[in-house]
Formats: C-alpha cells, sequence, structure tokens
C-alpha cells in the first residue's frame, strides 16, 4: 500500500488559493487590523511582499494593550540587477511616500521597501508597476529575482549574459493572473505574464501548488564570482571565447539556510554538471526546476530546498532524470577560474568608452543622515545621468554607462553628499561586508545584524589597521539568524546571530565563494568575537604565504578544517 504523504500546513494554502488569491483582497478591504487573514501571510510572498512587525515596540504596544505595529516589507525584483533612472526615481519617492524613507539593496540585487502599511499596499505596488518593474515571485516558493554578474567592464559579454539572466527570469515567472487582478486592477504590464487565450489561471510549469520551497537561480562571469553562484539552486558560469558568450557551466544544489540543533540541516555549494550552449539554458534550468517541482519534500519544509533533494536522491540520480527530461546530455564543464566574489570599487572605464563608477553602500541602505546624504546624491543622479543604475549582489551599486559629459558633475555630486568618503575611505575589510536586515522588523532574527554591523566593524578596523591589513579584502557576512539570506557561511569570517547579543563565529570560506566555512566558536559577545579575532589576524599579517587569503589561511593553519562538502559542514 502506497504510503501516504501528509503535507506540510503550507502546501494546503497553496493548493486552495486558486492560484495565489486566496482572501487577500478580503484582508486588504479590513480596516480593524493592520494585518492580513492568517493564511494570507503565506500567499502574499508569492506577490513579493513579508508581513512584519516593529520587533523595537513590542514590548510598549503589549503594555497598551495594542496589536502589534503590523507594517509590510516589499521585495522588487530587478532581473541580472539593472534598473534605468526612471526606475531608481520611482524607487525613491515610492520609499518616501509610503515606507520609511530608505532603499535597501539587498544580497539578490533586489530593491526592498521597509514599513508600508497595509493601506498603501495596492498605491506602492502599482507605482513600481507603472516603470516597468514587478513585485511577483520576488518571495514565496517560486523562482525568485535571477541574479548577474554586475560587470559593464566587459560590455559585451555583460550584456549577453545579462539577456540570458532576463529571459530565465521571464520564462520562469508565475503565469497566475492574481498579482494583476490584486494590484493592478487586472492590467498586465507585461503581456507575457497573462496566459493568452486561458478562461481560467494555468501554470504550465508550477502547477497549482507551485515549488516545495523558494528556488534561486544566478549568472556569474569569470573570473569575478559576485552573485555567489554556488550558493543558488542553479549556478551558471558563463564561458567565453574572444568575448562572445558561448555557453554555461551549470552547477546545481546549492543553498544557504539550516537549522540550529538540527545537524540534517546545512548549507551546502551547488555541484558542476556540465555545460549547455546559450541558446539551451532556459530549457536546462525549466527542466532543473520541474525535477525539484515533482522530487521535493512537501511534509517537511525545513528539507524542502533543492540540496536536500539531491543529497536525499544522489546527484548521478538526479543528473540522469535531467537529461531523461532534457532529450540530450549535458556536455563535460569547460575550464574556468574564479579570483574573488567582491565588488571592485570606484571608477573603471568599459572597453565601449562609457564610464562606470561602483560605490560601497553599506548594508546595502539607502538613506540620508547628516554628512552623509546618499539618497539625495543618488537622486539627483539619477535626474540626468543617461546610463543605468546596477545593483551588485554584494549589496553595493554601480553608476553604470556614465557619459563623459556628465561624469566631473556627477563625481562633484557624490563629493558634495558626502558619499565619495564613504567609499574611498574605508578598510577592505569593510567594502566586503556583508549584513541581512534582521532586527527589527524580521521575525526571523535573533540578534541585530545591519544595525549592528557597522559599529562592530569600528572596533575590527582597529586591529586591520593597526597591522597594515587596510587594503586586504576579507569577506565578513553577519546575518541575525541561520537562515543565510547575507550568505554568512560563505564568509572568510562569519558571524550568525543566536541570541540578543550573541554570535556563532564561522572561519575558512575561500574569497571566491567556492568553500564554506566551518563553526569555530559560539554565543560570542562583541569582546569575545575581538578576542578570538585579534591573535588570528595577527597571524594573518605576520605569516601569511604571498597573495594568500585569509579564509585560506585559517584552513592552512589548522584553526578550522575545510570545509568539503555541505553534508559535514557540521562535522
Amino acid at each position: 500500500m502506497a504510503e501516504t504523504i501528509k503535507l506540510s500546513e503550507v502546501e494546503h494554502v497553496k493548493g486552495a488559493s486558486n492560484y495565489l488569491r486566496g482572501t487577500i483582497d478580503e484582508s486588504l478591504q479590513n480596516r480593524v487590523t493592520g494585518a492580513l487573514n492568517p493564511d494570507d501571510t503565506h500567499l502574499i510572498k508569492f506577490h513579493g511582499s513579508y508581513q512584519q512587525t516593529d520587533r523595537d515596540l513590542e514590548s510598549e504596544r503589549k503594555r497598551q494593550k495594542l496589536e502589534p505595529l503590523y507594517s509590510f516589507m516589499i521585495r522588487v525584483r530587478v532581473p541580472g540587477g539593472v534598473a534605468s533612472a526612471d526606475q531608481w526615481q520611482r524607487m525613491d519617492a515610492l520609499s518616501d511616500a509610503y515606507a520609511n524613507g530608505t532603499l535597501k539593496l539587498t544580497t539578490r540585487q533586489t530593491f526592498q521597501l521597509h514599513g508600508v502599511l497595509k493601506r498603501n499596499l495596492q498605491q506602492t505596488i502599482a507605482g513600481f508597476n507603472q516603470v516597468l518593474m514587478d513585485s511577483i515571485a520576488g518571495c514565496g516558493d517560486v523562482n525568485r529575482n535571477v541574479m548577474c554578474s554586475s560587470n559593464p567592464q566587459e560590455s559585451e559579454l555583460h550584456r549577453q549574459v545579462y539577456e540570458a539572466s532576463v529571459a530565465i527570469s521571464n520564462h520562469l515567472t508565475p503565469r497566475t493572473t492574481a498579482y494583476w487582478d490584486l494590484w493592478l486592477n487586472g492590467e498586465s504590464t507585461y503581456s507575457s505574464a497573462i496566459n493568452e487565450g486561458e478562461q481560467e489561471d494555468f501554470e504550465p510549469i508550477y502547477g497549482k501548488t507551485y515549488l516545495p520551497r523558494k528556488f534561486k537561480i544566478a549568472l556569474a562571469v569569470p573570473p569575478t564570482n559576485d552573485a555567489d553562484v554556488f550558493a543558488n539552486d542553479i549556478g551558471l558560469i558563463a564561458i567565453e571565447h574572444k568575448g562572445q558568450l558561448l555557453g554555461f557551466n551549470v552547477a546545481i544544489g546549492g543553498g544557504m539556510g539550516m537549522t540550529f540543533g538540527m545537524p540534517e540541516t546545512y548549507p551546502r555549494l551547488a555541484d558542476v554538471i556540465g555545460f549547455v550552449p546559450a541558446e539551451k539554458v532556459v530549457d536546462v534550468c525549466e527542466k532543473v526546476l520541474t525535477i525539484q517541482r515533482d522530487w521535493g519534500n512537501r511534509e517537511n519544509r525545513k528539507f524542502s530546498r533543492l540540496k536536500y533533494t539531491i543529497d536525499k536522491f544522489g546527484l548521478d540520480a538526479f543528473v540522469t532524470e535531467l537529461h531523461q527530461r532534457l532529450g540530450y546530455e549535458l556536455t563535460p564543464a569547460r575550464p574556468y577560474h574564479f579570483e574573488t566574489s567582491g565588488d571592485a570599487f570606484g571608477w573603471s572605464g568599459g572597453k565601449d568608452g562609457q564610464a562606470h563608477v561602483t560605490l560601497f553602500i553599506e548594508g546595502g541602505r539607502v538613506y540620508d543622515k547628516p554628512g552623509y546624504l546618499l539618497k539625495t546624491a543618488l537622486r539627483e543622479i539619477a535626474g540626468f545621468h543617461t546610463g543605468e543604475f546596477r545593483l551588485t549582489g554584494n549589496q553595493n551599486l554601480t553608476i553604470a554607462n556614465v557619459s563623459p559629459k556628465h561624469r566631473s558633475r556627477l563625481q562633484a555630486i557624490l563629493e558634495e553628499h558626502g558619499v565619495w568618503s564613504k567609499t574611498e575611505k574605508q578598510t577592505a575589510l569593510r567594502l566586503n561586508s556583508l549584513a541581512c536586515v534582521a532586527l527589527n522588523t524580521c521575525s526571523l532574527a535573533f540578534a541585530e545584524a545591519e544595525r549592528y554591523l557597522p559599529q562592530l566593524l569600528d572596533r575590527i578596523d582597529q586591529v586591520i589597521r593597526a597591522n597594515n591589513l587596510t587594503d586586504d579584502g576579507i569577506l565578513i557576512r553577519m546575518t541575525g539568524c541561520p537562515n543565510g539570506c547575507a550568505r554568512p557561511y560563505l564568509g572568510e569570517i562569519g558571524l550568525v546571530g543566536k541570541a540578543i547579543g550573541r554570535y556563532n563565529l564561522y572561519l575558512g570560506a575561500n574569497h571566491a565563494g567556492e568553500r564554506l566555512n566551518k563553526l569555530y566558536k559560539e554565543m560570542l559577545d562583541e569582546d569575545g568575537i575581538l578576542r578570538e579575532l585579534t591573535p588570528l589576524l595577527e597571524a594573518y599579517a605576520a605569516e601569511r604565504q604571498p597573495a594568500e587569503r585569509f579564509g585560506d589561511f585559517v584552513v592552512r593553519r589548522g584553526v578550522v578544517a575545510a570545509t568539503t562538502h555541505g553534508q559535514n559542514f557540521h562535522a
């Protein structure tokens, strides 16, 4: 007798949702509460939004017998990270009109708006759709924003890889009309998003219950792994010849999240399984996704990512099934080499004569404060800039394809508003830092991250400068929980919050994003972090080999063992 599968609660919600509608419309009309109906909090994720509360105010609001201060985060997709000046201006305006006055640039090259009240959701979503941006599939059990290397210096190659990322994104975007019905009065911004000629919704790729969990795809152009391709369900490594894209090496099964106290959960890097010509890459992505749709765990969401599916059935079995669904086999992977997963800051010139400038955006947060008017500066630049704003996978921003006649004006604005010095005068450690939002709005956070890391870096920077490591890029990443949004397990120094003011310290990742780190010490406070890192940084400065990176140094010295696979991450 066949074993009965006990589906998770979210699977039942999806199946009964009428292609992601649920009772969201009724929830939006209910003015008695700032929250949605419980089932709708799952469904609205597929529309690109999370219901959140201000956790800083929880105790006071309870004391006053008020419900939590509910608001919504909206994640706006930017396939390949490329936004126009008009789109930047619109996001800037919406953040002031309906959000908390800031923009968050994420580790997946998306915009996030925070603090949007329920009554303002429709106006906000309609606002960015008017400039051809959307939030459908920004979150939820679907393919999310497709990442792509921000590398305008290789303009023609980048264009080809970027176009591949957009093609993949368009192909894997859900076809439900619920998004357009709920937020845009049934008017689609993109004709491809509507099921042409269908009387009822139909999901040809996803089906009625979509995927078991989220799905992530990233494309990178060696030697720069700025999209951290191995952290994704599908990582695509561009292979070129004389500046022309030939195709991609395909890697599958990456993912960062784990759960404290459950060693059977773990981060995992993707395995390279072969090469695909550029014209077939969309087909390969679809078929990998559909295997996960059919084989993935729908009972326990802690084991529902592709990485667990592959480790359950075996990589060989998965690849065999992939080849069967494709009707052809991938060819052997082509040679490639990654050197770094960080960004190159400052001005650079492309082969087409255009200029580009990459700015350090600490924590990805675009805002104004006295002496540092970042938001104002970028708003002014967007008013005359004729190129693009490219969001990087490291929470930074490249103002790309700057016209020669605009360069001096743009530079003057950056200097006048205190923005240029924020990039120019930092240690390379700080320039290579990442932090998730964490408190005060993320419901999963055990500790601070974005609001705290700059303060911690002030102290670590003292050690860095004292040991002449100012120009040595060391990847440091902090999250408020183990789910891994800022990819902490790929940090040469990873800090994962376990309680307020307490962090687990991980060491030993590879600077190019090709090796996970390993737990070194648990439950450290700020003084404990400095106590552990100071002698290691001192030893690194004194004893490293030529060109040796910090993560490689601590492994070579035996400080931590090398993590060779996600399944020995906890070993």
